[in-house]
């Protein structure tokens, strides 16, 4: 999801967001420059007001709804949590609105909202489209930590150092009237979402989440399955999944797909096994090599650097780009390059996504959420198997979430009721971080008003394509929950990995490396 930031709405709470530059890419989505919009009261008795958001043509309406920080306690600290409403088109139009949930854990909903209307203005006709800043993100109390994305790269990417900025910003978001971070996990989250249900006369949700989106989607799902109508997930992260325990099985899988999709394409002049044809063999030799001194151009200030790159910095690296087949197509040369001593096009597709300000994860309610639903569980996790990715990412949640402050996870958040309506569970075979083997236990669990869809070469997040947007189109407009559920998806499956990506001229410019 790609385009121009919206620019939020606000009821004067004077609240204004700061950047993170998150090293662990969750989610891809879209870039711009934040602004605050211009609005005017509504209608008598309406609970939003009118408001413009800018690279948006048409006149929106922005809501606030009051919550309480901590349920139990409704006389003590409260949160604006803020919702932006993109209205139907159509004076005639049906009352079951779409719900947008985000991704991260940490993303903005609202930051989205240019980029996800284009794609889906088929369903905006006759539905309104509703964004809600989760607690935590966007204006609804956020827990931003310091923008780190100019820092100098030997600092940016030294493990000790992130882990002190991490526990400062801690710190100073418990300074905060609404900082104690116990109170923002996915369950409470979701109750503010039925309070702006109720607030809105929204009788019941169409639901559309990607990535974690789709275990809060999952959460609603559980709490308050009467208002419901229809749901799609799309990218599944479960409530049982283990982010960081998992990330390592499903990035090597999809690391290693896109070897052994080099290996099988041999015809053509732009064969990529005719191009590399040693490309894993240079994988393995640069990890071998690792550390080592290289000099890049720093991704946001763009002056020349020279830092050490790691392991788990390279990993990073590659893993970012495997998001995206788009991107992942240009990994070929990349990696050759850097086995040339050219890490420029490592860095450049590493940073393709999470330089994005709309990628931007507000870090206090990312840890609150893993930590208090994920970390905890990685004990009893099943055994990973060898990876090329280890246990870098457990080791660096565990390291933050030793003192990070986490909440109470109620005893049926992990388990999945059967769907009472329908549920379309999409994934993308080639997705290193939520692919189709979680949404095959999801589905199961969910029972027969679910249907698993998986686009074998997509990436993270598939209802975008082309193809995929008319099924998801379809499912949300049939009339009766017989016509919603099986949906013809056949046009998933001729969806092609893209070619692979060839430098222009003879070769690839070879860098600087320094052992």
């Amino acid at each position: 999801m790609h385009g121009t930031e919206p620019h939020r709405c606000s009821s004067g709470s004077g609240l204004r967001r700061m950047d993170w530059r998150w090293c662990f890419v969750m989610l891809a989505s879209l870039t711009g420059l934040l602004a605050w919009p211009a609005f005017a009261e509504g209608a008598p008795g309406s609970p939003t007001h009118t408001c413009r958001v800018e690279g948006m043509p048409n006149e929106l309406q922005c809501g606030v709804v009051k919550r309480p920080l901590n349920p139990a306690v409704a006389d003590g600290p409260q949160i604006d949590v803020h919702y932006l409403v993109v209205p139907a088109m159509s004076r005639n139009k049906h009352h079951d609105a779409v719900l947008l949930l985000a991704g991260g854990p940490g993303q903005s909903a609202i930051d989205l909202a240019p980029a996800v209307v284009p794609r889906l203005s088929r369903l905006n006709n006759r539905r309104d489209l509703v964004f809600i800043d989760q607690r935590g993100t966007g204006l609804s109390a956020p827990l931003q930590c310091a923008d780190d994305s100019k820092l100098p790269l030997q600092e940016s990417t030294d493990p000790a150092q992130q882990l002190q900025r991490l526990r400062q910003c801690s710190e100073t978001i418990a300074k905060l009237p609404y900082g104690d971070m116990r109170f923002f996990s996915t369950t409470l989250a979701m109750q503010d979402f039925e309070a702006v249900r109720e607030q809105l006369g929204v009788p019941q949700w169409n639901l559309v989440g990607a990535s974690y989106g789709t275990r809060a989607a999952l959460e609603y799902l559980r709490q308050f399955p009467q208002k419901v109508r229809r749901t799609v997930i799309d990218g599944v992260a479960p409530p049982d999944m283990v982010l960081p325990a998992s990330f390592a099985t499903d990035g090597q899988a999809a690391l290693d797909a896109m070897f052994r999709a080099c290996e099988a394409d041999l015809r053509g002049p732009a064969a990529c096994a005719k191009h590399y044809p040693q490309l894993r063999q240079q994988w393995g030799d640069l990890l071998k090599r690792l550390p080592m001194r290289v000099t890049v151009n720093h991704p946001v200030t763009g002056a020349a650097q020279a830092f050490e790159l790691t392991r788990p910095v390279l990993l990073q690296m590659v893993r970012g780009p495997l998001y995206a087949p788009a991107l992942a197509s240009a990994l070929p040369a990349a990696i050759d390059a850097a086995a040339h001593g050219n890490f420029a096009g490592l860095m450049g597709l590493s940073g393709a996504l999470g330089n994005r300000k709309s990628n931007k994860l507000a870090m206090g309610m990312h840890f609150a959420v893993v930590c208090a639903e994920d970390v905890p569980r990685i004990a009893d996790a099943a055994q990973q198997p060898p990876s090329d990715f280890g246990q870098i990412d457990v080791q660096k949640y565990e390291n933050v979430c030793a003192f990070w402050p986490r909440g109470e996870v109620p005893s049926g958040f992990y388990q999945l009721p059967a769907a009472q309506s329908p549920v379309l569970v999409l994934g993308g075979g080639a997705d290193p971080v939520t692919p189709p083997r979680h949404g095959e236990r999801v589905t199961k669990a969910l029972g027969a008003k679910a249907q698993h869809v998986v686009v074998p070469e997509g990436g993270h997040g598939v209802m975008g394509l082309g193809c995929m947007r008319d099924v998801v189109v379809r499912f949300i407009t049939a009339p009766t929950d017989a016509q919603a559920l099986p949906q013809d998806a056949s046009c998933a499956i001729k969806v092609p990995r893209p070619s692979v990506f060839l430098p222009a001229g003879t070769g690839v410019k070879k860098g600087r490396a320094h052992d």
